[in-house]
């Protein structure tokens, strides 16, 4: 099947079939891969004995890069689960009238949202009959916005969760039906974190649908308090790059959750006994510990040392950061034990990267 053709931006009528007329008609929106277990535990739900919705539409993000670009994640799971191409939306906005209409005709009772990424106008929702609710990677107020897993990581705290509110203009902001919190690994990293999440949501979510759908749920649904909000804004490139004048608590932290995307990096260069420059590397930083001997610790702060299959580099406050996996451009992820075999003796200097604070 080409999907490029079976995809279609919008459409300006949409007839329901006859078999989701008796059930309740919901309308799911998501993208990235992360939430397609959502979908996947939506489609098993609705297709029980006892079940009294359906899954009557899906909206995703269309290709980004041309017509022949793959689907998203979600649909392209959707479609190879047998579902309907006509009934896959791809607005590149979620005002657009033709959409917007398409969405009318279906006469949704609910709109589920789970990592979807586009804006969602008043008019939009004011068309589903019990609203819109989302999936949101924290413990609402916390972390409002686009990075709330990676965020969270970063700032290294010891609990977060995921909540299921109500949608509204205001961003994140809806009162919270329900919330599940877990305790946060250190070592854990941000996609790891991010399914397990999304995991614990689904279910959440299956469990809430019939106060949700009979109406109840807006009553017991717990406003936010605004005073209590920290924000997770969007992660840009140029925040990559690590500072190791920091404690290297904030180091690892901050390797877990840039894991995936957009990494996280360091630039070092490789010199010779007579401290002549050979090569200057940029590095991706894959995996991290921090070190639990100071004695580790070598008295030039900018050289960086091998020990017991780690790279040592020295941090702020007197404090190490053990390197086990790093990847150089254009080269496969290799453990630090290769990547120092491969310097055949030079000597490893880390370079100061100037970067823009969060």
């Amino acid at each position: 099947m080409n999907t490029s053709l079976t995809l279609r931006r919008c459409f300006c009528c949409l007839t329901t079939p006859s078999s989701l007329k008796k059930k309740k008609p919901l309308v799911f929106l998501g993208t990235p891969q992360v939430c397609v277990q959502v979908l996947d535990t939506l489609f098993n739900a609705s297709q029980s004995s006892d079940s009294f919705f359906q899954v009557a539409a899906i909206v995703t993000q269309p290709p980004q890069r041309g017509r022949m670009a793959p689907p998203s994640p979600v649909a392209q799971y959707a479609m190879d689960r047998g579902f309907s191409p006509d009934l896959i939306l791809t607005p590149y906005r979620a005002s657009e009238e033709s959409f917007l209409a398409s969405l009318q005709a279906l006469e949704p009772e609910l709109c589920i949202t789970a990592a979807y990424g586009n804006i969602l106008p008043t008019k939009f929702l004011k068309i589903p009959t019990h609203g819109t609710v989302n999936i949101h990677p924290s413990l609402l107020p916390l972390y409002r916005g686009a990075a709330p897993v990676q965020r969270a990581l970063q700032d290294g705290v010891n609990e977060t969760g995921v909540s299921l509110a109500f949608t509204v203009r205001a961003l994140d902001s809806g009162p919270v039906i329900a919330s599940e919190r877990i305790t946060v690994d250190e070592n854990i990293k941000a996609p790891e974190l991010l399914d397990l999440l999304f995991g614990l949501g689904s279910g959440l979510l299956v469990r809430e649908l019939p106060s949700i759908l009979d109406g109840t749920a807006s009553n017991k649904a717990r406003p936010q308090d605004d005073s209590n909000a920290t924000l997770a804004p969007k992660i840009a490139q140029e925040e990559s790059w690590l500072s190791f004048d920091q404690d290297a608590f904030v180091v690892h932290n901050k390797v877990r959750a840039f894991a995936g995307w957009p990494g996280t990096r360091v630039r070092v260069q490789a010199m010779d006994t007579a401290n002549v420059v050979k090569k200057i590397l940029d590095l991706k930083i894959i995996t991290t510990r921090v070190s639990n001997a100071a004695s580790i610790r070598t008295a030039e702060d900018d050289v960086v040392t091998f020990r017991n299959g780690a790279l040592i580099f020295p941090c702020g406050k007197e404090t190490a950061l053990e390197v086990l996996e790093v990847q150089v451009s254009g080269k496969k992820v290799m453990d630090a034990t290769s990547f120092w075999n491969g310097l055949k003796g030079l000597k490893l200097q880390k370079l100061i990267i100037l970067q823009r604070d969060r």
